[in-house]
């Protein structure tokens, strides 16, 4: 193989050679939409560490920014960002450790706990949110027409599966 041959493009060949030419689109689009977020996921990775961030925990501190209030019962958080409760708790305890969020008592639910976005998270969050807009967010590799196009396309598959 040359060091200028596409891997999936060369999996789609040997898909077709092997008998599996009926699905050898489906596995490129699937492989090519895995690879992809993995580079996203790099990028981001990159951008985020010297915040002392991950992107789960930036979207939690995001989501408690866009909130009306800065708070968030933790199983609210969960739904919204389709994340098992484990997970939310998990990245609650970093942020707060951080300095990020603070829990507190839910005032009408004793059994639930909110998540605040504190002073230190609101410009945590305002400082990522600034390096993904410019380094990530305003040129994901598409034109615009493309980028929408891409969006529609991962909807409707993500509808398909039962996502939305």
């Amino acid at each position: 193989m040359t060091a200028d041959l596409d891997p999936i493009a060369e999996a789609h060949r040997q898909w077709v050679d092997h008998g599996w030419g009926d699905v050898a689109d489906g596995m490129a689009a699937v492989t090519s939409i895995t690879r992809v977020q993995a580079l996203f996921q790099q990028r981001i990775d990159e951008l985020l560490r010297p915040l002392d961030l991950t992107f789960a925990r930036y979207e939690i501190l995001q989501l408690l920014t866009f909130s009306r209030t800065g708070a968030l019962p933790l199983a609210a958080i969960g739904r919204r960002l389709q994340v098992h409760p484990t997970s939310v708790t998990s990245a609650i305890d970093r942020l707060e450790r951080q300095g990020f969020v603070a829990r507190e008592d839910h005032p009408t639910d004793r059994r639930a706990k909110l998540a605040r976005l504190t002073e230190d998270g609101r410009a945590a969050a305002k400082a990522a949110t600034a390096l993904l807009n410019e380094q990530v967010f305003a040129a994901p590799g598409l034109s615009a027409e493309d980028t929408r196009s891409l969006v529609d396309l991962l909807t409707r598959m993500r509808r398909s599966a039962g996502d939305v």
